[in-house]
């Protein structure tokens, strides 16, 4: 496709350094940042810190106390339905 852009003078003088840097035209040094700029970046790192808050609890034994929960949930609603 063919088309007209007026690009920022800044913007045509990154297009300059990257034709250069790569040895390539004005089209791919376009087309290669168009591209580059719509892949998503996985060059980065997210870790969120964590602080203990002093509560001890055991994990071993959350489903059955959840089954437990579910239970009496059930049992109430069946006696609330007779």
């Amino acid at each position: 496709m063919r088309t007209t852009v007026t690009l920022d003078p800044d913007v045509e003088q990154l297009l300059h350094e990257r034709m250069t840097a790569r040895g390539v035209s004005f089209k791919q040094a376009l087309n290669d940042a168009v591209r580059e700029s719509s892949t998503p970046r996985v060059d980065y790192f997210f870790e969120t810190p964590s602080r203990s808050i002093g509560l001890r609890y055991d994990a071993t034994k959350a489903l059955q106390i959840a089954g437990e929960l579910e239970d009496e949930e059930i049992l109430t609603k069946m006696r609330a339905g007779r």
